[in-house]
């Protein structure tokens, strides 16, 4: 099985649509606990937020920033988390991992009116037998 390491900068989150086909976005992402978890954030009303709410069993790769995959996909279900504390758990891992340019992020994002309109997704890799 390919593992994604969080060294890496890009995953390729991989979520569903209604008519089956998939719909393949770069995103930043933070590797948590036993290497089995990962936090990514988006806005609430982006689309990959509503196909999550719709087909919580995605894909991911290690990507580019622009999408061109440098890894298999892996099969993963997605969460979408509101309990504050993971929130926060996770907030922590993205600002740890991309530093300065997250927290740029946060302060253009907070300017724009769209800081309280993010969405953390959790994905946990599927274990297979």
């Amino acid at each position: 099985m390919e593992f994604i390491s969080d060294r890496e900068q890009y995953i390729n989150l991989s979520t569903r649509k209604r008519d089956g086909s998939f719909i393949d976005t770069p995103v930043w992402f933070a590797q948590a606990g036993d290497g089995n978890c990962f936090y990514v954030f988006a806005l609430q009303k982006s689309g990959k937020v509503k196909r999550i709410r719709n087909f919580p069993d995605v894909k991911i790769a290690s990507c580019s920033y622009s999408g061109k995959l440098t890894g298999e996909w892996i099969e993963t279900s997605a969460a979408l988390v509101n309990e504050a504390e993971t929130v926060q758990r996770a907030y922590g891992y993205l600002r740890r991992k991309y530093g300065l340019k997250f927290r740029i992020g946060d302060f253009f994002s907070w300017i724009i009116g769209n800081y309280h309109r993010r969405q953390i997704i959790k994905l946990r890799i599927k274990e297979h037998d």
